[in-house]
């Protein structure tokens, strides 16, 4: 059993590739986070290198500690046990978390994590940009949802592959379901990557994928102060896009309020205003999209460089 958001203990996660073809993997007690396949991704070339990058990657030891604090002092006569439960989940999860980050950046594929609450819109705007950015950009998308495969069947009708990982009555993608998600997608060298991650503001904020950045979507319809009531998710993301704006006549909603309120707990995150549905604001969308597979591209070939020259085997000469 999960300690951190009470996934149930023996929960089977499915897995359904673009081919329409199921399995499942069970989670075990004390093991949930390893599945005992971690595999390093052998998709052909397999990790050049790690990829540790501390400094990228702060957000989940520091969210960890804030829920750990909560967490004592709600139950203070047996939150030591409890705290070192959480620590171990959460560092399997970090583990795994770099080995995908590593494979996928050693390929140069960036990985975005859309994270929102449920209905917020983000199967819509992932079949917009698909048809709007396929002739560009190459993608494929990992959907993650408690059940059904109706997003992915979404996703592969707008003509992006895609995988669909349901995690029964887990409320989180965690990063060997990515692992594994990865190992049946195969995303091609140079490709974005999205992955729709399963509906809540509260636990996927905690759980790195490997992701390169995460990406919070908030409808109008939620209310401007979701960003102090959730914290840990926006200060989590990278960029806020407030979507939906098309009703922003019939709700009670203000967007700079709402700006407001996610830099007073993530002075650095970005904000962007859309209607997946009518269309306005989808160019900026797209703007900030290519800008970031731009940067990736150009990250990749420098790391792959570095590599090749720091490598203690020296590259084999042609005959």
């Amino acid at each position: 059993m999960c300690a951190i958001c009470g996934c149930s203990e023996g929960a089977e996660t499915r897995f359904t590739d673009s081919a329409g073809n199921t399995h499942a993997h069970p989670h075990n007690d004390g093991d949930t986070l390893s599945h005992g396949h971690t595999h390093d991704h052998h998709h052909g070339e397999g990790h050049m290198h790690s990829h540790e990058h501390p400094h990228e990657h702060h957000h989940g030891e520091e969210l960890a500690h804030q829920h750990r604090a909560s967490v004592a002092t709600l139950h203070e006569p047996q939150h030591d046990n409890l705290l070192r439960i959480e620590q171990d989940v959460l560092a399997r999860n970090n583990r795994m978390a770099e080995r995908n980050r590593g494979w996928l950046e050693g390929r140069g594929v960036l990985a975005l994590n859309l994270l929102s609450s449920p209905g917020a819109g983000k199967t819509t705007l992932l079949e917009k940009t698909i048809r709007a950015l396929h002739t560009e950009i190459e993608m494929c998308v990992v959907e993650g949802d408690q059940e059904t495969t109706l997003d992915a069947e979404r996703i592969r009708a707008a003509g992006c592959p895609s995988v669909q990982v349901n995690t029964g009555t887990g409320c989180h993608l965690d990063a060997p379901m990515l692992a594994h998600a990865l190992h049946s997608l195969d995303p091609p060298r140079g490709s974005l990557l999205l992955i729709e991650n399963v509906g809540n503001l509260v636990c996927p904020a905690l759980f790195d994928l490997g992701e390169a950045a995460k990406i919070v979507i908030l409808s109008v319809t939620e209310g401007d102060d979701k960003p102090l009531k959730y914290p840990h998710m926006f200060r989590a993301a990278q960029l806020m896009l407030v979507n939906k704006t098309d009703l922003l006549a019939h709700v009670d909603f203000d967007v700079q309020a709402c700006l407001d309120h996610a830099r007073r707990v993530n002075p650095e995150i970005e904000l962007l205003r859309l209607s997946a549905r009518s269309g306005a604001g989808l160019e900026d969308w797209y703007a900030w999209l290519r800008a970031r597979v731009a940067a990736a591209g150009l990250r990749a070939g420098v790391d792959r460089e570095l590599h090749t020259s720091s490598s203690s085997v020296p590259p084999r000469r042609s005959a």
